[in-house]
């Protein structure tokens, strides 16, 4: 039985951290921890997610009382803010824990991306040479044997997922930059109430294009220069992607369902459409990201989709756990 810290058990990803790591048949949580100063410190787990009543009676504790347990922890997950994780993962990393770093504080190789795209002059160059990113389906190995894995950020998960397969086998034609058009719901901008994330508020629009974070970590990981406009749905969990690419040669539906098929035939956690598309009905609540398409002579049109708090998140935490681990990898997850 392995001993679990969460960091940032208060927030949306947090919670459904929490959840999975209590039900997890190899995991033990020690302790819940926010920041010193949160105003959530000894209140309940159930206090602030209800849903886990006579379930979850977990109290949060301040993160200055790890003193008192360090000797007796494994791993580490932490739902913080980047500037939070950034001074966080080596603290834990000097008492040899394991830790699953949930924001972009490690993210990335680039470290000039971090004052561009996250306002903060990277201070751990050493140690973020050795993160490990955490794209599940395509990072098994170097997971296997990480100290320290960066999950990827949620729109980069899902986007990932559905064009590495295309560009393993070479079919996108390297004149047509992939466009993609996304949309994630409130969720994604944290459990603390704004003017921004409020359903009175809340359109359909479009944000930060060419300044999202993810650009520059989809443009990294993919090795290909990417469009991405992200948008804000008035829902409250879910995104759904599509992505239009040109094709280096006309190919038939089947031949694209055969490409994703033979890369993820094996992974249970995505699921492909050979008939149907995503939606964000399909995901909401589950830890898998479905991916459909359709062809009009060389154009491709892919259509992704995903829970952003559970694969893009929580689910994609935990399955690098299990990874880690030599557990399966769906161990809590299905």
């Amino acid at each position: 039985m392995l001993n679990v810290l969460i960091v940032g058990g208060s927030g949306y990803s947090g919670a459904e951290l929490v959840n999975y790591i209590y039900h997890h048949k190899f995991a033990k949580i020690k302790k819940i921890f926010v920041s010193k100063d949160s105003i959530n410190i000894g209140k309940l787990f159930s206090d602030l997610h209800p849903e886990y009543t006579n379930i979850i009676n977990l109290p949060f504790e301040s993160i200055e009382n790890f003193f008192l347990i360090k000797e007796h922890i494994d791993a580490v997950f932490l739902a913080t803010d980047h500037h939070v994780s950034h001074a966080l993962v080596p603290f834990f990393m000097k008492y040899n824990c394991f830790v699953l770093d949930l924001s972009g504080a490690y993210r990335m190789n680039n470290v000039n991306v971090y004052s561009e795209y996250y306002g903060f002059v990277h201070l751990y160059k050493n140690i973020l040479k050795k993160s490990v990113y955490g794209l599940a389906e395509w990072n098994y190995k170097k997971i296997q044997k990480a100290k320290l894995i960066a999950v990827p950020g949620c729109y980069a998960t899902c986007i990932q997922l559905a064009l590495k397969p295309l560009i393993e086998v070479n079919v996108l034609s390297k004149s047509y930059i992939p466009i993609i058009n996304a949309v994630s719901g409130v969720s994604g901008a944290g459990r603390h109430p704004n003017i921004n994330n409020s359903f009175c508020e809340v359109s359909l629009a479009p944000y930060n294009i060419f300044k999202h974070r993810h650009t520059p970590e989809m443009i990294e990981k993919l090795g290909i220069p990417v469009i991405f406009i992200p948008h804000l749905g008035p829902f409250s969990r879910g995104i759904i992607a599509t992505i239009t690419c040109k094709l280096t040669k006309n190919l038939k539906l089947t031949q694209i369902y055969n490409i994703y098929n033979d890369f993820y035939k094996d992974k249970s956690l995505i699921r492909i459409h050979q008939n149907t598309f995503p939606s964000i009905k399909g995901i909401v609540k589950l830890p898998f990201c479905d991916i459909g398409f359709t062809i009009n002579n060389e154009y491709l049109v892919i259509i992704t989709a995903e829970d952003n708090l559970l694969k893009g998140a929580a689910a994609q935490a935990v399955q690098c756990f299990n990874i880690r681990f030599g557990f399966s990898e769906t161990e809590s997850i299905i």
